[in-house]
């Protein structure tokens, strides 16, 4: 985020393998020429729609109390959101957008498609696929749903219907998962004589316990929203239709909090959850010093004082 670049500057050096990880995956993606795009058209609507050169992936940035929430809809109904060429230069496309955009302060993943949030990758477009242009494919997915990951703001996943395979590995690489009680939840690629490869390996066991994903990637178990919660992979499951509204519940809710606290409690938590618990009580004490100079913390204290809501603009 540009409004955080001189804070990211300042923790660089105590995070030279999350520095390294994002240097990469952003390098990557200027090297490839599969994700050539245009600018951006704008139209003065109460939410502003930001339309890419793809029309299967779609950004939209909430405007007057949810100004800094924004929108992308997966919006390929003809295949159930299947992933092919077209949505993954538009989700690559869009997700460094928001990562440059600085009033972005949280990101939703939803679907247009009615009851399907993603159905996994685009199996008639892959057929036509050589290996090496599959495998270039499947990482370059993989760099996308990593860059995702990294984003500084916290993500959340909307899922209503169908997250099967690479759909669910999208949901996976995100902060939050909210899915409605008819959703279904699954990674069956081994039905397909290949292994999920857009992360779906590593991010599940991570949620849900080793074990436990062992048993869904091996059997390719599809499971409901209610089991989704019960194992811990989701955060919530709501009645069907109503996933949107309470992830829009909590983005509002971290909306209101100090921007720069959020970016700093989610690198706390992600390079902490993967060390020593001696250094990540240091990184946490790292990432605490550098709010203590900020405009943002001097704020939260006169407001709390006042009896105000606090006004904090990321510095």
């Amino acid at each position: 985020m540009v409004v955080l670049a001189p804070i990211i500057r300042s923790l660089s050096q105590h995070s030279r393998n999350a520095t390294k990880l994002s240097d990469s995956t952003r390098l990557l993606f200027k090297r490839l020429n599969f994700f050539q795009s245009n600018a951006f058209q704008f139209q003065s609507v109460r939410t502003l729609l930001l339309q890419s050169a793809t029309e299967s992936v779609k950004l939209q940035k909430l405007t007057d109390s949810d100004t800094g929430i924004f929108e992308v809809n997966l919006d390929r109904p003809g295949t159930k959101n299947a992933i092919g060429k077209d949505m993954l230069r538009g989700l690559q496309y869009t997700f460094e957008t928001v990562d440059k955009d600085r009033s972005a302060k949280v990101l939703m993943i939803c679907s247009s498609v009615p009851r399907v949030f993603c159905a996994g990758a685009d199996l008639k477009e892959r057929k036509m696929m050589s290996p090496s242009e599959v495998q270039d494919f499947v990482n370059t997915l993989r760099s996308t749903f990593s860059y995702l990951e990294a984003l500084s703001i916290p993500t959340i996943a909307v899922i209503e219907g169908a997250a099967l395979g690479g759909g669910l590995e999208i949901a996976l690489s995100c902060d939050l998962r909210i899915c409605g009680e008819d959703a279904v939840l699954g990674l069956p690629e081994t039905g397909l004589a290949i292994i999920p490869g857009a992360g779906g390996t590593q991010r599940l066991p991570r949620l849900v316990g080793k074990s436990t994903a062992k048993e869904l990637i091996f059997t390719g178990r599809r499971i409901g929203g209610g089991d989704a919660f019960s194992i811990g992979l989701v955060n919530y499951c709501v009645p069907a239709g109503e996933a949107r509204s309470k992830a829009l519940e909590i983005a509002r809710s971290i909306n209101q909090k100090g921007p720069l606290a959020i970016m700093m409690a989610k690198r706390a938590i992600d390079e902490g959850f993967e060390a020593d618990m001696a250094s990540a009580l240091a990184l946490e004490e790292d990432c605490y010093e550098q709010l203590l100079n900020t405009k943002d913390r001097l704020e939260g204290l006169a407001a709390f004082a006042e009896r105000r809501q606090p006004k904090y603009i990321g510095e």
